[in-house]
């Protein structure tokens, strides 16, 4: 029997909101009488938009094709057969649902919630809805979550980032501008649903509706317009399958780990794998292990999900990336090390320099790159980075753009596949930090994890030397014998393929005159690293 055979379908059913707004939902169900568990999807992608239409050559690529299929959500034709009634729902203000569009609002995240209430009293459903979905799709699981709806049972956000303004907007501080407008002007503003049926693509907000990229932009400090939009994950309590990707460090990474060590849940998972933001979800690997989750705490198989390991990492090695499960997050084995930058030699190496040296170099343009001698046996690294640097300029700020990249033994970089884009390709992992946002929360912050409050602003005063933390996402490589690790430090974005430059004209334009780092002697700068040793037999 067909997939389509065994299904139920009905379109545009109405969700309504605690204000009155009606939402529009797409519900996908067994054709067998139910009561059935549900899982559900709420966003501003079109319920109603093939994925092939969505994304054409993405479409191409992945392992699942189907009638029904859209862009980052599960595919009812694999999940309705196998006892699920998928809902996918239209937010306020996109497709055809009523109101106005306000993305990454309060008010988005109550409708979820409504959303969900609904769904747990259809008479089709058993009351247990469970949420999966990608990037977008994962995001609102978040924060709906800590709304604690009573009929919400589980969430997987897959590759699904937390804190607007550090995951999203501004990386360290600096705007993060590319990526924004290209997704809201190609994914957003042609599906706002006050748009007449068949006008083009306006390629902004139209009136009424909120202008993402520029309140992005225009609120430059994470304050009221980002603490209103903070999720608290201690209010979290239903069970988390966290799923993020090595790649994603431009966008998701961070949210993933943050909300799985956040998270207030008895039981929660943290895993992740390697490969491009999309491809990974659609595979069959990926889509039993989801269901397995998902069996176990919203369809009620108790034999369905045992002796998970809460941790379930993809190690990058250069004979072949495998899985390698763990007790916790950061590894507890880590043995944290200081590789002390030289800037005289141009290295990172175990001892402290024992003479100051400096490194200038022109902003926005120039950088400086120090090696590790290579290594003399294989060299794991997973868990997060944080780079200690003293740094001045002439003027009173600077930019730093942080890169790890893995130096092959003929000196080539090694690339990997990148989340930013289809074929990209990009380095190890990075972090950001613009200087005047140096300012750590003394309370969270760790030495291989630091965190800025990006609330204030502390000038430099030009050619005095100041310490920086800059947080360098987590990432996994083994860095093979005859290999370097190497440091790039820069002005400004690396000429590798990426949909993240931080290239706004007006965010940029004061990060000019010469920048410089500074090493040895009074200025011990270093990069923690987790070196992982192999675990006890």
């Amino acid at each position: 029997m067909s997939a389509a055979a065994q299904m139920t379908i009905e379109k545009d059913v109405p969700v309504p909101t605690r204000d009155g707004t009606v939402l529009r939902a797409d519900v996908f169900r067994p054709a067998q009488p139910g009561p059935h568990p549900v899982l559900m999807v709420h966003g501003p992608y079109g319920k109603d938009i093939h994925f092939a239409d969505f994304n054409a050559h993405a479409y191409d690529l992945i392992d699942e094709h189907g009638p029904q299929m859209t862009w980052e959500t599960p595919n009812p034709e694999w999940w309705v057969p196998r006892g699920y009634a998928v809902v996918r729902v239209d937010q306020r203000g996109t497709g055809h649902s009523e109101g106005r569009m306000a993305l990454f609002s309060p008010t988005e995240w109550e409708d979820y919630y409504d959303a969900i209430e609904w769904a747990g009293v259809q008479e089709w459903s058993t009351g247990k809805v469970g949420l999966l979905g990608i990037s977008y799709y994962a995001i609102g699981q978040w924060h709906v979550a800590a709304l604690q709806p009573p009929h919400l049972a589980a969430i997987v956000p897959w590759e699904g980032a937390i804190d607007i303004y550090r995951d999203w907007s501004h990386h360290g501080g600096i705007l993060s501008n590319q990526f924004t407008d290209e997704w809201w002007t190609r994914q957003i503003t042609g599906n706002q649903s006050a748009l007449p049926a068949g006008a083009p693509n306006p390629q902004r907000a139209v009136e009424g509706n909120a202008e993402l990229p520029t309140e992005l932009r225009e609120h430059a400090l994470r304050k009221t317009y980002y603490l209103a939009r903070e999720v608290d994950l201690s209010k979290i309590t239903v069970p988390v399958l966290s799923s993020g990707n090595w790649t994603s460090y431009q966008l998701h990474l961070r949210g993933n780990v943050e909300g799985y060590l956040g998270a207030g849940s008895e039981h929660k998972w943290l895993e992740i794998h390697e490969g491009n933001h999309f491809t990974p979800f659609y595979t069959e690997e990926s889509r039993l292990y989801q269901k397995r989750f998902l069996d176990r705490f919203v369809a009620g198989d108790e034999t369905a999900w045992q002796d998970e390991p809460p941790v379930r990492l993809t190690i990058r090695d250069p004979r072949g990336s495998f899985v390698r499960a763990e007790s916790e997050w950061p590894i507890a084995r880590t043995a944290w090390t200081r590789l002390y930058l030289d800037a005289e030699r141009g290295a990172l190496g175990a001892e402290a320099p024992g003479t100051e040296a400096r490194v200038d170099y022109p902003a926005p343009a120039g950088g400086v790159t120090l090696f590790t001698a290579p290594f003399i046996e294989d060299v794991e690294l997973t868990g997060p980075s944080a780079l200690h640097v003293w740094v001045s300029a002439d003027t009173e700020d600077m930019d730093l753009f942080v890169t790890l990249i893995d130096i092959d033994s003929e000196g080539k970089e090694v690339t990997f596949e990148d989340a930013s884009g289809v074929g990209n390709r990009g380095p190890v992992v990075k972090g950001w930090l613009r200087v005047s946002h140096r300012e750590l929360d003394e309370a969270r912050s760790k030495p291989y994890r630091p965190v800025h409050p990006h609330d204030t602003r502390s000038p430099l005063t030009a050619g005095v030397p100041v310490e920086a933390a800059v947080e360098i996402l987590p990432t996994s490589r083994v860095f093979a014998a005859g290999h370097r690790l190497g440091l790039v430090i820069q002005a400004a974005d690396r000429t590798d393929p990426t949909r993240f430059r931080h290239n706004n004209p007006v965010d940029r334009a004061p990060f000019t005159g010469t920048n410089t780092v500074h090493t040895g002697g009074r200025y011990p700068s270093y990069l923690l690293v987790p070196v992982i040793p192999p675990k006890e037999s």
